[in-house]
């Protein structure tokens, strides 16, 4: 099958509601990661490595910097058929409301993605918001050696994880015979238990997982998709179409046993982004044969003067003084200033460099510089872009709250967030 006959659609996601605050001024998908790329990144780039060189993402909040992101950063010459494109949600006579769910929000772009002049066999649908690295010629494969409809990529998990997902329950086929929605009680969970064979059988060693969990990728049949999407109450794949269509149509799981992390929640990608600083990290951004592409943004090396840095990723352009950091993810063009100690926190950098005339200005002021300023404790916590830390500041979660709203930063899951722009005074203890 040639690969030249799949569209790939990436799901950018509603209102990030989750992620907020960091999805208060941008899309889902332009969340920082990793100090110098972006969610959308990785789907894209997997997309790329298997060979799928059309791709639409689908947004409908605050897409104008993804809109710039991807402009600048993906970009294919006259004589291929490449395309990254945004669509964002738009009034058209297919519907002149906000997307209402995952299936919506494919059918609201149903003639951009089920062309009928371009006669895509397939579509290989993505969520914007997860952590892996994926063949998908692989579940291409997979997909039509079933004579599969629709085949979903799914993993083994734990117990304790099952309340969040999408499980599911598969013959010796592969063939998917139940599907719940982050099932809820212990009746649920016992009919969707799987043998240890199921995995074993595959190749893969169950350690104590005994559920299935899709990942929400999927490939559909074109003509399938169009047919499931006739049906106003498929508003959602999880909740809906893929439930509805195990009844009547082959659908296949894809076992895939690789590193995957859903980051959609501030705690789940707060964790994802400090295990980037392990020795021999779970996800590997230093893999020669599949890199994740980003924004090149010809940024000088980043510069350290006079710091202890432990196990910390640095990004490009910054400027570390005199100060100390441990598990610490550095973001693009940081600043940060003397006799400062920084632990087990996520710096997503600056968009810019202030000039020295700035800086002057902002002492007249008194604006603390983008940044992070002289002896500030920053622990357990998140700083948005931009963000303007004063001298001495104690970021910390010195109260030990849970969750909590203030005027220029968030406390979700205990972790702290300072939000895009804002300012954090001198003296400021959190």
């Amino acid at each position: 099958m040639s690969n030249g006959n799949v569209i790939a659609v990436i799901l950018g996601g509603g209102r990030g509601t989750r992620l907020f605050p960091l999805t208060r001024d941008r899309a889902k998908p332009s969340v920082p990661i990793a100090g110098k790329f972006r969610l959308v990144d990785i789907p894209i780039s997997n997309c790329l490595h298997s060979g799928l060189e059309r791709i639409y993402v689908l947004t409908q909040f605050n897409s104008v910097s993804l809109n710039r992101h991807i402009a600048q950063t993906y970009r294919f010459d006259s004589y291929r058929r490449g395309f990254v494109q945004i669509l964002a949600a738009q009034q058209t006579l297919m519907g002149d409301e906000w997307y209402q769910g995952t299936a919506d929000a494919v059918k609201h772009n149903q003639p951009y993605i089920l062309n009928p002049r371009v006669a895509d066999d397939h579509v290989l649908i993505l969520a914007g918001d997860h952590l892996y690295r994926m063949d998908y010629r692989k579940m291409l494969a997979v997909h039509t050696e079933t004579n599969a409809d629709i085949t979903v990529s799914v993993i083994p998990v734990k117990k304790e994880v099952t309340s969040g997902l999408g499980i599911l329950q598969a013959d010796a086929n592969g063939r998917i015979t139940d599907f719940v929605e982050k099932p809820q009680t212990e009746e649920e969970l016992q009919q969707l238990r799987v043998k240890p064979d199921v995995f074993t059988s595959r190749g893969i060693e169950p350690k104590d997982r005994e559920y299935i969990a899709s990942m929400g990728i999927y490939i559909f049949n074109s003509d399938v998709l169009q047919e499931v999407l006739q049906d106003d109450s498929n508003v959602d794949f999880g909740k809906h179409i893929i439930p509805k269509s195990i009844k009547k149509r082959q659908v296949s799981a894809y076992f895939f046993d690789g590193y995957w992390e859903d980051i959609g929640t501030i705690h789940s990608f707060y964790s994802a982004n400090i295990a980037l600083t392990d020795v021999s990290p779970a996800f590997n951004f230093y893999d020669e044969q599949g890199p994740i592409y980003t924004n090149r943004r010809h940024l000088p090396s980043t510069k350290v003067n006079s710091s202890s840095v432990r196990s910390s990723i640095l990004a490009e352009g910054s400027i570390i003084n005199d100060s100390e950091l441990d598990r610490t993810i550095v973001g693009i063009r940081s600043i940060i200033s003397n006799a400062s100690r920084i632990y087990q926190s996520v710096l997503m950098g600056a968009d810019y460099y202030e000039s020295d005339t700035i800086r002057t200005e902002n002492a007249k002021a008194g604006i603390p510089n983008v940044g992070i300023g002289k002896k500030c404790l920053i622990q357990n916590a998140i700083i948005d872009k931009n963000a303007r830390i004063g001298d001495n500041a104690v970021i910390a979660n010195t109260k030990n709250l849970d969750n909590h709203d203030a005027e220029n930063y968030y406390i979700r899951d205990g972790i702290v967030i300072v939000p895009k722009d804002a300012t954090i005074p001198p003296d400021t203890v959190i």
